[in-house]
C-alpha cells in the first residue's frame, strides 16, 4: 500500500485574494475556508495553482499555509499544500519546510513544468520528493500546462511507491490512461478528479474525489454531487452533475482564477477581483454570465 492516507469528497484548492491595496487579504482567506468547510467539504488546498502561487514570495506563502492550516486544524479537516517546482531539489526544500505543519495531510505536486523532463525522470523526481516529505504526496497530472504528463503504467509503477497517495488527473478528458489508471489503482492510491467537467464520471469509474476549483461557487451542490458518485447514486448525481456543467463553463471562460475572483467579489465574499500580472481580472460580461449559471444552479 502506498500510504495509509484517505482522500475522500471535495477539497477546494483556494483561491487568494488581494485587498486594495494588492496585499494578501488574509482575513478573507480565513472567512473562505471557515464557508467552504461549513458546506461540507473535506479539506482545504493551500497555494495550488488557483491560488496564484506563482505570484506570491515567500512570506506571503507561509502566510497562506498559516491560516489555512489554523481553520483545518480548527475544523479538524484536511489540509492540502502544493509544493511542486520543476526543480528537484527546490521541491525537496519546499516539503521540508512544511514540516510540523497543523492540519497538514498531503502535499500536493505538480509534475515538473516548462523542462520537459523524460517519463523515468518524472518517476524518480516523485520517489525522491516522497522518500523526503514529512507527509503523502498527491501527484499532480496536468500535461497541457507542464508539457509532460504521466501516462498508465508510469503513474500505477508510482502508485505502489511508499508515500505517494494519489493523484489529481487533469489531463482534459477521461482517456484511456484515467480509466486504466482507476481500474489498476491499488488500494491506498485514491485518484482525484482535476478536470471538473468530468468529476461526476471520474469518481463513478472509481476515483474518490476532487480537488476542484469550481467548487468555490456552488459548493454545497459539487459536494453532493461527488457523494452520490461515491455512493452509486447515478441518476441523482446525474442532474446535479447536468446543472453543474454550464457553471464549470462559465467559470472557466478566461483563465482561472479570474472568473472565480469576479463572481466572489460580487458576490460581496473578497475585498477585490484583482489578480497579479500576468493575469488580469474577468471581463464583466463574463463574470456576469457566470453568476447567472450560479443563480440558475444553487
Amino acid at each position: 500500500m502506498a500510504s495509509d492516507l484517505t482522500l475522500r469528497g471535495v477539497y477546494v484548492p483556494l483561491i487568494t485574494p488581494f485587498d486594495v491595496s494588492g496585499a494578501v487579504a488574509l482575513g478573507s482567506i480565513e472567512r473562505l475556508a471557515h464557508e467552504y468547510l461549513d458546506a461540507g467539504v473535506a479539506g482545504i488546498v493551500a497555494l495550488g495553482t488557483t491560488g496564484e502561487t506563482a505570484a506570491l514570495d515567500a512570506e506571503e506563502k507561509r502566510a497562506v499555509v498559516e491560516v489555512c492550516a489554523r481553520v483545518c486544524e480548527q475544523r479538524s479537516a484536511q489540509l492540502v499544500v502544493g509544493a511542486g517546482t520543476n526543480n528537484t531539489a527546490t521541491t525537496l526544500a519546499a516539503v521540508e519546510a512544511l514540516r510540523g505543519t497543523p492540519a497538514l495531510v498531503a502535499v500536493l505536486v505538480v509534475v515538473p513544468y516548462y523542462v520537459r523532463p523524460s517519463e523515468p525522470g518524472i518517476v524518480e523526481h516523485f520517489r525522491l520528493v516522497a522518500g523526503a516529505s514529512p507527509v503523502p504526496v498527491i501527484v499532480y497530472n496536468i500535461p497541457y500546462r507542464t508539457g509532460r504528463g504521466l501516462g498508465a503504467k508510469a503513474m500505477l509503477d508510482l502508485a505502489t511507491t511508499p508515500g505517494v497517495a494519489g493523484v489529481k488527473q487533469a489531463v482534459g478528458a477521461i482517456d484511456a490512461d484515467t480509466l486504466q489508471i482507476l481500474a489498476g489503482a491499488p488500494r491506498g492510491f485514491h485518484v482525484l478528479g482535476g478536470e471538473d467537467t468530468y468529476l461526476f464520471p471520474t469518481v463513478l469509474m472509481g476515483g474518490s474525489g476532487a480537488i476542484c476549483a469550481s467548487s468555490h461557487v456552488c459548493t454545497e451542490r459539487f459536494v453532493a454531487m461527488i457523494e452520490c458518485g461515491l455512493a452509486g447514486k447515478v441518476e441523482d448525481g446525474r442532474v446535479h452533475a447536468e446543472a453543474l456543467l454550464p457553471v464549470v463553463q462559465a467559470c472557466f471562460a478566461e483563465p482561472n482564477p479570474a472568473v472565480f475572483k469576479g463572481v466572489l467579489h460580487a458576490q460581496g465574499r473578497i475585498p477585490t477581483p484583482d489578480l497579479r500580472l500576468p493575469m488580469t481580472p474577468a471581463s464583466s460580461t463574463v463574470v456576469d454570465r457566470a453568476l447567472e449559471a450560479v443563480r440558475a444552479a444553487s
